[in-house]
């Protein structure tokens, strides 16, 4: 594991242990309120093959929490995102890929997000919005939110995108209701798509944990 400052996100990385050329890029990018040593716990059991690199988010929230965007609640209780500040980090996601290709010698063609909750949402926006430059999605417990998609997002090529999305039955901070609108939505626009669901809350059961690193692990080659 090494740490650097130099590009536009903080960020921990474990090189590729096997293959040749240039590895297969998988970006982590996790939850509001977490940081970039969470999902990274990960890594060890994913597909030697990957570059992984856990990226911190943009927005400190107290010791050791982050945020992609400010989620905060209105006087009538309901939540209001700030779908500005969103939006610059799904840009940002994008400019980071692009330094992580360039310092670590990922391959461009071949880029996986992998990212939960609030790092699900912006999963899904860079995808859909810049799908030239991800090959693959894993979102957990995350919501399509179209808010944070280009305006001209459904004229965009996603031949080469494919997703795995899932949610748990019983998520109590963002509803599976939710997430079950991503299948539909991804069919609509003929997107390579698989989603399932788990008896578990706002969180990744071992179960849902193995159905990812299988599915990684056939989209590496």
């Amino acid at each position: 594991m090494s740490f650097t400052k130099k590009l536009s996100l903080e960020h921990v990385v474990r090189p590729a242990r096997s293959g040749s050329g240039r590895p297969p890029v998988l970006l982590l990018l996790h939850g509001y309120g977490s940081n970039e040593e969470d999902l990274f716990s990960f890594a060890p059991a994913l597909d030697k093959r990957y570059l992984i690199v856990s990226a911190r988010a943009p927005l400190p929230l107290g010791p050791n929490g982050y945020a992609w965007y400010n989620i905060a609640y209105r006087e009538d209780g309901k939540k209001f995102k700030n779908d500005k500040s969103a939006i610059s980090s799904r840009d940002l996601i994008v400019t980071f890929i692009d330094e992580v290709v360039e310092l670590y010698g990922g391959d461009p063609n071949r880029v996986s997000l992998m990212g939960f909750s609030q790092g699900a949402i912006l999963s899904y926006a860079v995808a859909l919005s810049f799908p030239r430059k991800i090959q693959n999605v894993v979102a957990m417990s995350g919501y399509i939110d179209q808010d944070l998609l280009r305006p001209d997002y459904a004229k965009g090529d996603f031949l080469k995108l494919s997703f795995y999305c899932s949610h748990g039955e019983v998520d109590e901070v963002v509803p599976v209701q939710w997430g079950r609108k991503t299948k539909p939505f991804l069919d609509k626009l003929k997107i390579e798509n698989t989603y399932s669901e788990f008896p578990v809350g706002h969180g990744v059961s071992p179960e849902n944990f193995e159905e990812i690193k299988e599915w990684l692990t056939l989209k590496v080659g």
